[in-house]
């Protein structure tokens, strides 16, 4: 139900910052209120608390963005307010960040190795991606994790590319079990 929900009132969102055409301007608002309601658990837990009246919410939203952010969206935070939907406000943003980024050929891709990789490594791991997709932009997210001994694990979306040592570790030894049960 709540995917729905965020397919929902994501898709409006985004189709009416293509309608509008500001998918560039509507990407930099929403990924803005996402990290202002990120760091402020106490605005979410007062947003989310049944006692407090739909109006007084309401009122505390605009005082907080009008003039920060487009009307547009302004707009459709007091309509998610309207509706109850206020508790799928994440992942509503979230879902529409993503549209707008696929729409604009924007990929992301996580990429965690055994060790940080230097500058000129993340661009020539970036200048890859590039190459192999269709994105016209990567935005790259690094992480370390040790256990994979060396190489690395690339994910885009649904698509995992894992070069890790620690995976063909294991499947060395997998083959080699099966050899030893023939």
């Amino acid at each position: 139900m709540a995917k729905l929900v965020s397919k929902t009132y994501g898709d409006a969102l985004f189709e009416l910052a293509v309608e509008v055409n500001k998918t560039g301007l509507f990407l930099e608002e929403v990924s803005a209120v996402l990290q202002v309601l990120e760091e402020n658990k106490e605005f979410d837990r007062f947003m989310n608390h049944p006692k407090i009246p739909k109006e007084e919410k309401l009122q505390v939203v605009e005082n907080v963005f009008k003039d920060k952010i487009s009307k547009e969206l302004l707009g459709f935070l007091v309509t998610i307010i309207e509706k109850d939907r206020y508790t799928e406000i994440t992942s509503i943003l979230v879902y529409v960040i993503d549209r707008i980024k696929e729409y604009s050929n924007i990929g992301t891709a996580y990429v965690t190795t055994a060790i940080p990789l230097q500058d000129k490594e993340r661009t020539d791991v970036e200048n890859r991606l590039l190459a192999t997709t269709k994105y016209e932009k990567i935005e790259c997210h690094y992480t370390v994790d040790e256990s994979l001994i060396g190489g690395m694990v690339i994910r885009m979306g649904d698509r995992v590319v894992d070069s890790s040592i620690r995976t063909k570790l294991e499947k060395l030894e997998r083959e080699l079990l099966a050899i030893q049960l023939a």
